[in-house]
C-alpha cells in the first residue's frame, strides 16, 4: 500500500509540475494585454505551486528528476532574456544608471531630469523613468551591475536579464550546497526552483534583488562552514543590493563564540560593504533618495497599513512597525532554535512589519525556504502573486493602491502558519550563548 501511496504522490507531482512549467511560458503567445496574461498566469502558477510544495513533501525525488525540472525551468527563464517586462519598470533606472556611469558621471551626483544630462537623453531614456526627479537609490554594486548590464546591451533588457540569469543559477547553486551542507535532501530545492516568483519578479520583470539573494545564501553557507570572515564578506556585498542582512547580524554574532571572532565579523562585513562607497562619496551622497524611499514609500505592507488606517501618519506607523519587529525580534535571536530558522524567521518577520513589501522582497524569504521548509513562507510567496492585481489595474486604469481582500488572503493564513512555527521556540534569554 505503502508503494502505491509513494507512485501515486510521485505521479501527481510531476503532472503539477509539468502544467506549472508549462503555464509560464504561455506568457510569450497570449493576445491579451501583456500585463493581464502576466497576472492571471502568474496567479495561477501560484495556485499549482501551492500543490506541488504538497506532493514534494510527500515524493521522493531523485537528483536525476531534480536535474530535469531545474533544466526545464532554466530553459523557461532563458527564453524571456530578450522579452520586455511586463509587471515593472525598475529595469529603465538600472539602464539609465549604467549609461549614465558608462560615461564617467557619478551616479548620484544628478537626478535623471537634471538639464546636465540632457546631452545623453534618447527616446527611450530617461523617459521610460518613473521619478525622475530623484536621484538615484542604489547602491554601489548594483551599480556596476547596472555598468556592466548597460555595456553588454546597452538600452536593451537582453544585457541585464542575462546578468540576472548567471546570479539565477548561482543562487540555485547555493540553495544545493547549504542543503548538502545541512544533510537536507535535495529534493527541497524545488520549492525554490519551482516557485513562481523567480520567473515572473527576475526572468520577465528583471529585478534588482536577485543580485543579492546568492551573496547572501553563500554569507549562511560560510557561516555554518565556519568560514566565519568570507561569511561576513559575503553578507556584506549582499548588503549593498539589499539591506536585509543588517536584521541577521545579531544572529550570526549571537552564534559566535568569543568577542574577537564578533568584532572580526563585523569589521569585516562593514569594510566589505563600505569600502564601496570610496569612490563616489567625495562629491555627493550616495544614501541621500535611499532615506527618501524609507522614509516615504509604503505598499503591501498588511501591518503598517492597518496601524496607519487608524493613526492615519505615515511617520509614526512606520516608528511603531519598527517598534513591534524589533519586540518581535528579539526572543528569536535569543530562541533555541537551530541557526537557519532563525535567519528564516527574521527575514520573514521584517516583511511582515516593513512598510513596503514588494513581490519580490519576498525572494529573500523563498530563498531560505529549502532550508527551512517552512509552509509560512511556501504560502507567502505562491500569494505574492496576487499583489498583480495592483499593477494590473494601474496599467490599465490609472489606479494604485492596496486592496484590503489581496492583504487579508496574502497575510493572515502567513501569520497563522509562523506563530505555529513559532511555538515552542523555547526562548532563552542568554546573550552570546554558542548555538
Amino acid at each position: 500500500m505503502y508503494f502505491v501511496m509513494a507512485k501515486r504522490n510521485k505521479y501527481i507531482f510531476f503532472l503539477l509540475s509539468a502544467f506549472l512549467l508549462l503555464l509560464i511560458p504561455l506568457q510569450h503567445f497570449m493576445k491579451a494585454a501583456p500585463i493581464v496574461s502576466y497576472t492571471a498566469i502568474f496567479t495561477s502558477a501560484s495556485v499549482l505551486y501551492l500543490a506541488a510544495a504538497v506532493f514534494i513533501f510527500k515524493s521522493e525525488i531523485s537528483h536525476k528528476q531534480i536535474l530535469i525540472i531545474a533544466l526545464a525551468a532554466f530553459l523557461i527563464k532563458l527564453s524571456f532574456v530578450a522579452s520586455p517586462v511586463t509587471g515593472s519598470d525598475d529595469i529603465y533606472r538600472y539602464m539609465w544608471d549604467g549609461k549614465i556611469q558608462s560615461n564617467g558621471i557619478n551616479p548620484y551626483l544628478y537626478a535623471p531630469d537634471d538639464v546636465r544630462l540632457a546631452p545623453y537623453h534618447s527616446d527611450l531614456l530617461p523617459k521610460a523613468l518613473n521619478f525622475k526627479e530623484m536621484k538615484t537609490i542604489y547602491f554601489p554594486l548594483s551599480q556596476w551591475l547596472f555598468y556592466t548590464g548597460y555595456k553588454l546591451g546597452g538600452e536593451s533588457v537582453w544585457g541585464y536579464k542575462l546578468l540576472l540569469l548567471i546570479f539565477e543559477l548561482l543562487t540555485i547553486w547555493s540553495i544545493i550546497l547549504l542543503l548538502k551542507k545541512t544533510d537536507t535532501d535535495l529534493k527541497y530545492s524545488l520549492l525554490y526552483i519551482l516557485a513562481p516568483l523567480p520567473f515572473f519578479e527576475f526572468a520577465i520583470d528583471a529585478h534588482l534583488d536577485g543580485f543579492g539573494l546568492p551573496l547572501l545564501l553563500f554569507s549562511i553557507y560560510f557561516f555554518i562552514d565556519k568560514k566565519y570572515l568570507f561569511s561576513a564578506f559575503f553578507l556584506g556585498l549582499s548588503l549593498s543590493i539589499k539591506p536585509v542582512g543588517l536584521l541577521l547580524a545579531p544572529v550570526y554574532l549571537l552564534s559566535q563564540k568569543t568577542n574577537t571572532e564578533r568584532m572580526k565579523f563585523i569589521f569585516t562585513a562593514a569594510v566589505s560593504f563600505f569600502i564601496q562607497f570610496v569612490f563616489y562619496i567625495s562629491n555627493t551622497n550616495p544614501f541621500e533618495s535611499f532615506f527618501i524611499f524609507t522614509k516615504n514609500w509604503f505598499f503591501n505592507g498588511f501591518v503598517f497599513n492597518l496601524l496607519n488606517s487608524v493613526v492615519h501618519n505615515n511617520q509614526t506607523s512606520r516608528l511603531i512597525c519598527a517598534a513591534f519587529l524589533i519586540l518581535s525580534l528579539l526572543p528569536v535571536y535569543f530562541s533555541k532554535k537551530e541557526f537557519t530558522d532563525k535567519i528564516y524567521f527574521s527575514v520573514l518577520l521584517l516583511m511582515i512589519f516593513s512598510p513596503v513589501v514588494h513581490p519580490w522582497y519576498i525572494a529573500w524569504v523563498l530563498i531560505l525556504v529549502p532550508l527551512s521548509k517552512k509552509w509560512s513562507g511556501i504560502y507567502f510567496t505562491a500569494m505574492a502573486s496576487l499583489t498583480a492585481f495592483t499593477v494590473l489595474n494601474y496599467q490599465l486604469y490609472g489606479i494604485w493602491k492596496d486592496y484590503w481582500i489581496v492583504l487579508f488572503i496574502e497575510y493572515l493564513p502567513t501569520l497563522i502558519l509562523l506563530i505555529y512555527e513559532l511555538k515552542g521556540a523555547g526562548f532563552n534569554f542568554k546573550p552570546f550563548r554558542n548555538n
